[in-house]
């Protein structure tokens, strides 16, 4: 098992636009497909910096649900126009951690 810790830029003045599509649109939409979300956070002092992190048991597994979630109609059609509108652009974040063997998030 692993987790993704990603890590984007918003545009200036759209935090709390991009947090509400996040927790309303994207994080519904992805869980519906099988992502497990395990958390979304904002910058305390930097109003750009939004961070989230995704679960998954394995390599197949991550492909599999990349392919349900990046390559459906939904998210090109209707999903990735507004991050595009919301997102300071690349570069992305993305991180694979791997949980301590006492951490809470085993």
């Amino acid at each position: 098992m692993f987790q993704e810790l990603r890590q984007y830029k918003i545009r200036e003045g759209k935090m709390d636009a991009w947090v509400e599509f996040m927790e309303s649109v994207i994080i519904p939409f992805q869980v519906s497909k099988g992502m497990v979300i395990t958390g979304s956070y904002r910058g305390e002092s930097d109003d750009t910096l939004y961070v989230w992190t995704r679960r998954f048991e394995s390599e197949a597994e991550r492909e599999r649900l990349y392919d349900a979630v990046y390559n459906s109609d939904t998210w090109r059609d209707e999903i990735a126009p507004t991050v595009g509108e919301l997102m300071d652009g690349p570069p992305v974040s993305v991180q694979r951690i791997i949980s301590t063997p006492r951490s809470p998030a085993q």
